[in-house]
């Protein structure tokens, strides 16, 4: 009922009012009204909770009111800090001495100062805040002040300025009239909006300009100072063909007056003093200089050579200029010329003098090949000769031994037997530097599987090197090389014999090892080392570290085999060594890829020993001594030997016998008219296949390819009464 009397959109004082109306009417009836049932007190009870009510509602508005007040009054303050604050910027942007302006990310201007617009007066009622971009563009592009570019039009300027302002940072230069310059900046703010700073730099400009021009005065200066000083006369036209500078050195050179030089004059006017005492040369002529003068473009630098006179010689380089002009040089060459000339004298003289040193030298040459040939053909021949001896006191020797003989003759025996082991492998490295040194060495390079190789060297050289206390160790490799079979075996032999012979304890290792496309081969020692001033020499003939040259020992010529038989077969050949820890010799081989490979036939299966009782050999040998030597040592083995001295003989003596041998030895040089060779084609004519060996001492290429088309396998001497052995072995 109360609440109803109340408006509660009447001010707090209306309410109020109304409130202590209410309160008065109630409190005269309650006194007034009598009544026992205590009815006057209830309501006096509803007006005192009525008027709590209402003292609790005015100070809850009278609260409301202060806080809105207090927040007016900030407001207001705020509003004041604000406006201070943008007075302040205001302020703060006109008293930059540059221009100043900022648009929003809507390229919208929101303010700017004073200075904005600098030297353009007739733009500066236009410059309010609202003002787009684009507008503020088109209205700088049609300014009176502002100087454009030649051959550029406003709308060309304007759009150049608007696609800079797609930059973030932009600065460049604006040239107003009247020779005045703006620096304009701008730079994007994090909101999207442009900050355009607009700078004077007249004056740096200027100040540039003119110390440009100090520059190129001092240039000038230093230009024309080095033209006076070069001992080269010089002369510079324009694009018109005209002088416009010259030195001092030129009228010298050309030997015109002075009168004649002068800023203008024309290059015919200069060219006509050339017909009067200066004569051009190298294919050069007048309309040839002239055309190359009168090119509009596309100069190419000339040269040429001109004579004044009968003694001086000029030499004359002209090249064209970015200008259209050109510039010509000319050099006093006489004295050059005089000496190139003397030179050339001198060159016919000393080249005569060479073709008949050089005449001198062909003949010393032919003589030294053909005492070479000589030589080679001499080793070669003296050796066959004592390889026939040699190989006769092998087999003599062999044929001794057994039982009842005494132990010293035993030792003996050994003993003469190493030492013609020794002097056979001194023949055999004779005959190598012999055919190395001549060039009669040929070789047959092909893919070769390492296993077999290194196996045979492994079984060769294990017992020589067990025979020292040394260990060896071959790796087996199944690389495939490029290689000739025969050299790298005759190679790896020397390097590991050399190897085993100077190690005195610990281990000689031979390893491959692929790198790439190569395969390297490495022998190993723990040796005393090499010198690094001795590592060149060891490769010479006869040269041994600290030891003598003897035939039991050596004769220092393995090692000079193995470097030159690497270079015939073109492999790489190296040495490391640390002294007192060993050496490492290496040679580099190309590998043979898998897929390239030949397939490596299957080792040979070795047949079980059989005996010899009862079966017939025939030797047809024209040396008596090493016929009687192998035959001793073949009946010792318990066969019987038949023997003639020519195929002719051997053939007769088939036929007369009625009897076909078990096997052949035949010696390639035979007396008759018969080799080796054809013997054992005549003998498979008549007889069929036959085991056969084919003897010789050559070791030539010829003669083992003549073996190789027959078929036959070679047995070389001195004989080898192991190899001898296993051929008889393996017999049917």
């Amino acid at each position: 009922m109360i609440e109803s009397l109340i408006n509660p959109a009447d001010p707090p004082e209306r309410q109020m009012e109304k409130l202590l109306t209410i309160a008065q009417v109630l409190m005269r009836r309650v006194e007034s009204d009598t009544d026992d049932n205590g009815a006057a007190y209830a309501q006096f009870q509803r007006a005192a909770m009525l008027e709590d009510q209402v003292r609790d509602r005015t100070r809850d508005l009278e609260r409301a009111l202060d806080l809105l007040n207090d927040s007016n009054a900030r407001l207001a303050a705020a509003t004041r800090s604000a406006e201070a604050a943008r007075q302040n910027l205001a302020n703060a942007i006109e008293t930059v001495q540059e221009g100043f302006a900022l648009f929003d990310a809507g390229d919208v201007l929101v303010l700017c100062n004073s200075r904005f617009g600098m030297h353009m007066e007739d733009i500066r009622d236009d410059l309010r805040p609202g003002l787009t971009f684009d507008a503020y563009v088109n209205r700088v592009s049609r300014s009176r002040f502002l100087e454009l570019p030649d051959r550029e039009s406003p709308e060309h300027w304007a759009i150049r300025r608007k696609r800079r302002h797609q930059d973030r940072h932009v600065i460049f230069n604006v040239r107003m009239i009247w020779d005045r310059w703006v620096q304009v900046s701008e730079h994007r703010t994090a909101d999207g909006g442009t900050v355009i700073l607009q700078t004077d730099v007249t004056d740096i400009i200027r100040s540039e300009r003119q110390e440009r021009g100090k520059l190129l005065d001092d240039q000038a200066r230093m230009i024309r100072a080095t033209l006076d000083h070069i001992n080269q006369g010089v002369s510079i036209f324009d694009a018109d063909a005209r002088l416009v500078g010259w030195n001092a050195r030129l009228g010298q050179l050309l030997a015109i007056p002075v009168a004649r030089f002068r800023v203008g004059a024309s290059f015919d006017h200069l060219l006509q003093r050339f017909h009067e005492e200066i004569t051009l040369s190298d294919g050069m002529t007048d309309a040839r200089l002239e055309a190359w003068v009168n090119a509009v473009a596309g100069r190419s630098p000339l040269s040429f050579e001109v004579r004044r006179g009968d003694d001086l010689i000029l030499a004359v380089f002209a090249q064209g200029m970015p200008d259209g002009g050109f510039v010509m040089s000319f050099t006093d060459v006489t004295t050059e010329r005089a000496a190139i000339h003397a030179l050339s004298r001198a060159n016919e003289t000393l080249e005569a003098r060479v073709m008949d040193r050089t005449l001198e030298l062909e003949d010393a040459l032919a003589h030294a090949e053909r005492a070479n040939a000589s030589r080679s053909r001499f080793v070669a021949a003296a050796s066959h000769d004592l390889l026939q001896p040699l190989s006769a006191a092998k087999l003599f020797i062999a044929s001794i031994g057994g039982e009842g003989v005494p132990p010293e003759a035993v030792e003996a025996l050994e003993k003469a037997q190493n030492a013609l082991v020794s002097v056979e492998g001194i023949l055999d490295a004779l005959l190598d530097i012999s055919k190395l040194e001549s060039g009669r060495a040929a070789v047959s390079v092909g893919q070769v599987a390492l296993r077999p190789i290194l196996a045979q060297l492994a079984a060769e050289f294990t017992a020589i090197a067990a025979a020292k206390g040394l260990r060896l160790t071959v790796r087996l490799s199944e690389a495939v090389v490029m290689t000739d079979p025969s050299y790298l075996r005759r190679i790896l032999q020397n390097l590991i014999g050399n190897a085993i012979h100077y190690t005195a304890q610990g281990r000689v290792v031979v390893a491959a090892r692929k790198r790439g496309g190569m395969t390297r081969l490495e022998v190993w020692d723990t040796g005393p080392g090499i010198p690094e001033e001795e590592q060149d020499n060891i490769f010479k003939e006869f040269h041994r570290l600290n030891a003598r040259a003897s035939a039991s020992e050596g004769m220092g010529l393995g090692l000079a085999i193995v470097e030159r038989a690497c270079a015939l077969l073109g492999h790489p050949l190296g040495l490391s060594s640390r002294l007192g820890r060993g050496t490492c010799f290496m040679l580099q081989l190309p590998s043979v890829t898998t897929a390239d490979a030949l397939p490596v036939p299957a080792p040979a299966v070795t047949r079980p020993r059989m005996r010899l009782q009862g079966k017939i050999g025939f030797l047809v040998e024209n040396d008596p001594d090493l016929c009687r030597a192998m035959g001793l040592l073949l009946e010792k083995w318990g066969l019987s030997v038949l023997d003639a001295d020519s195929g002719e003989a051997a053939l007769a003596l088939i036929d007369e016998l009625g009897i076909l041998p078990d096997f052949f030895l035949v010696d390639y040089q035979l007396g008759g008219g018969m080799t080796g060779v054809d013997f054992i084609r005549t003998l498979r004519a008549l007889h069929g296949d036959v085991p056969t060996r084919l003897i010789t001492a050559n070791r030539s290429v010829q003669v083992q390819a003549l073996a190789q088309a027959e078929g036959v396998e070679v047995l070389m001497k001195p004989m080898d009464a192991r190899a001898l052995e296993a051929f008889l072995r393996d017999l049917p």
